[in-house]
């Protein structure tokens, strides 16, 4: 098991595994069942994905609010007397027009051969109101000592970003530090082989998905077909 180890300068900071908040921005807690709103969570892949992570939460106690006007970008918060620890003050600042960044002032150390990669909280992607912040991708090596800062896209004209005390703003995900891996076809005997799994899943459908097919309040139709076949594969993993 990968160990992460961690230090920073505001306790309120806060790394953790990352999880779905529900009822929260992962969406309210409706059942899998004909007439519910479709959730992300109701998405396995979505739900992985999303949990894969350490999540950030803004530490500071007053809300910060990032928009564009007239192509500038502004920064709006009520920031007070600046905290010990030498923290330059305020955290924020605009970076060009483009983008911003936050005096994170953040040590993650992961092991050997493995890297660190900013990126938007999981939150981001089912939000409808254009407010959550975009914590823009970045890799950093694990000798690195230190973050000492992340940078964010900016909102478009009129759109605001806003911070909110204990409010998750970034993830984090632990990586290679090396993309080692190059890109080619499968062969003949890889096709086939991927091509009679790909068909016998959609022949095996209606067998694999009984008792779990249900039509969203969207009329979207949903089924439990990879949900099964993960937590078998998942069971399979630990029997081995």
């Amino acid at each position: 098991m990968q160990k992460v180890k961690y230090r920073m300068n505001d306790p309120r900071l806060a790394p953790r595994r990352t999880r779905l908040e529900i009822p929260g921005w992962a969406g309210k807690r409706e059942p899998r069942a004909d007439g519910s709103r479709e959730q992300v969570w109701h998405c396995v892949p979505f739900s992985e994905g999303a949990q894969y992570g350490i999540e950030l939460f803004y530490p500071y106690d007053n809300e910060l609010r990032v928009s564009t006007k007239d192509g500038r970008l502004v920064l709006e918060s009520d920031w007070g007397e600046p905290p010990d620890g030498g923290v330059h003050w305020p955290p924020f600042r605009t970076f060009g027009d483009d983008f911003y960044t936050y005096q994170i002032l953040l040590d993650l150390k992961v092991e050997q051969g493995m890297a660190i990669r900013t990126e938007p909280h999981p939150r981001f992607y089912n939000d409808r109101t254009g407010t959550v912040p975009i914590a823009v991708p970045a890799l950093i090596r694990n000798w690195w000592p230190m973050m000492f800062f992340c940078v964010f896209k900016s909102p478009d004209e009129g759109c605001t970003h806003i911070f909110r005390p204990k409010e998750p703003f970034a993830q984090i995900i632990v990586i290679p530090e090396e993309a080692s891996f190059e890109l080619e076809p499968m062969n003949e005997e890889e096709f086939a082989e991927r091509e009679l799994q790909s068909r016998r899943i959609y022949n095996s459908r209606p067998t694999l998905s009984a008792g779990t097919e249900w039509t969203s309040s969207t009329d979207t139709v949903f089924d439990g077909t990879y949900r099964h076949l993960h937590r078998a594969a998942k069971e399979k993993a630990r029997e081995q």
